[in-house]
C-alpha cells in the first residue's frame, strides 16, 4: 500500500475536490480550465528562455510492441512498401506509404488527457454531465480546446535526483514537501501558467525492477498545484500510482479525478523525461520553452503527443 502524507477518507477527498474546484471560475461555458492561467504574457516570457536553439523530445516511441503495460499495442502497417512501390493507376510513381492507429489512453503512449476523459459523480469539468460524451465523440471539453497548440514555460522537477535517489518508490507517494525540496535544490519556483513536469524515475526503476508498479503523487499535491496556478501537469507515469486504488475507496485515481474534473487541469501522461533531464543538467537550468501540439480530433478525449522542449 502506498504511503499517504496522511490517511484520507472519501470525505477527505470530497473536501479536497471542493477546495480546488474551478467550476464557473472562468464562466459557465469554459472548457480551458487551468489553461486560463497560461496567458499570452506567460507564453511570451517563455519564448525568452530560448538561447541555445536545442530541441528535446519528451515522447516515447509509438508503442507497437505488446507487453504488460501495452495490452492494446498500436498499429503500424505498410500499405505500399519498397518491394512493390507502384501506385495502382499511376505509371512511373514509386512510393512507400503506411497506416497507423492507436488506443492511446493507458500506460504505453505519451499522450494528453482532455477534460472529457474522466468523470466524478457523473460530471466532468465545469459540471457538464458525462452524457455529453457520446458514442460518436465528446461534445464538451474535447481535445479541440488545444487545436491551436500550446507554448509556455516548461519546468522540470527531477524529484529523485534532488533527493539523492535513483527513483521514487511506488510504495511512497511523492509529497508537497518533496516537491518544494526539489524546487529549492534546483533554484526555482513553480508559478502561474507553468507546464509542470514531474520526474519520479519510472524509467530508471525499469532498469532494475521487473514489476509493473509506477510511482505517483500524494493527492494533496492537487491543492499545491491549484495554489501555484499550474496550467498543465505532466509526468513520466500517470501521476497516480499504479496499481491504482491506494487512496480512499471511492477515489482510485485521485490526481486524475481531482485534476481533470475539479480543476480542469490537462494531464500529460507517460512522458519520457530522461533526455530532457540530462539537457537541463547540461544547461544548468530546469526551465525551457515547451510546446504541445495534439492532433485535431473533433470529439476526442485526448491525443498522442510529442512535446518539444527548446533551450
Amino acid at each position: 500500500m502506498a504511503k499517504l502524507s496522511r490517511e484520507m477518507s472519501d470525505a477527505d477527498m470530497e473536501a479536497l475536490f471542493s477546495s480546488v474546484c474551478n467550476w464557473g471560475r472562468w464562466g459557465p461555458d469554459d472548457e480551458r480550465g487551468a489553461l486560463n492561467h497560461l496567458t499570452s504574457a506567460e507564453a511570451r516570457a517563455a519564448a525568452g528562455l530560448v538561447c541555445l536553439g536545442r530541441t528535446v523530445s519528451l515522447s516515447r516511441d509509438f508503442p507497437i510492441q505488446p507487453g504488460p503495460e501495452n495490452p492494446w499495442p498500436a498499429h503500424h502497417h505498410m500499405v505500399i512498401a519498397g518491394d512493390d512501390p507502384c501506385v495502382p493507376g499511376v505509371d512511373g510513381l514509386e512510393v512507400s506509404t503506411d497506416y497507423i492507429g492507436i488506443a492511446f489512453h493507458g500506460m504505453a503512449s505519451s499522450h494528453l488527457d482532455a477534460l472529457c476523459h474522466v468523470f466524478q459523480g457523473g460530471r466532468m469539468y465545469n459540471g457538464h454531465p458525462a452524457s455529453e460524451v457520446k458514442s460518436t465523440g465528446a461534445r464538451r471539453n474535447t481535445v479541440m480546446t488545444l487545436k491551436e497548440g500550446l507554448a509556455g514555460r516548461g519546468v522540470l522537477l527531477d524529484v529523485p535526483r534532488a533527493l539523492g535517489r535513483a527513483f521514487m518508490d511506488p510504495d511512497h507517494l511523492t509529497t508537497v514537501g518533496e516537491l518544494e525540496a526539489t524546487e529549492a535544490a534546483q533554484g526555482l519556483r513553480v508559478g502561474k501558467g507553468d507546464i509542470l513536469l514531474i520526474r519520479l524515475g519510472r524509467d530508471a526503476r525499469r532498469e532494475t525492477v521487473t514489476d509493473q508498479a509506477v510511482p505517483g503523487l500524494d493527492p494533496e499535491v492537487a491543492a499545491w498545484l491549484h495554489e501555484r496556478q499550474v496550467a498543465v501537469l505532466g509526468g513520466d507515469g500517470v501521476h497516480d500510482p499504479i496499481p491504482s486504488g491506494r487512496c480512499a475507496p471511492g477515489w482510485p485515481m485521485p490526481i486524475h479525478m481531482v485534476g481533470l474534473v475539479s480543476m480542469g487541469l490537462h494531464l500529460l501522461d507517460n512522458l519520457d523525461l530522461e533526455a530532457v533531464s540530462a539537457a537541463c543538467i547540461a544547461a544548468g537550468r530546469w526551465e525551457f520553452l515547451l510546446t504541445l501540439a495534439p492532433l485535431r480530433v473533433p470529439g476526442g478525449t485526448g491525443s498522442p503527443l510529442n512535446p518539444i522542449a527548446m533551450f
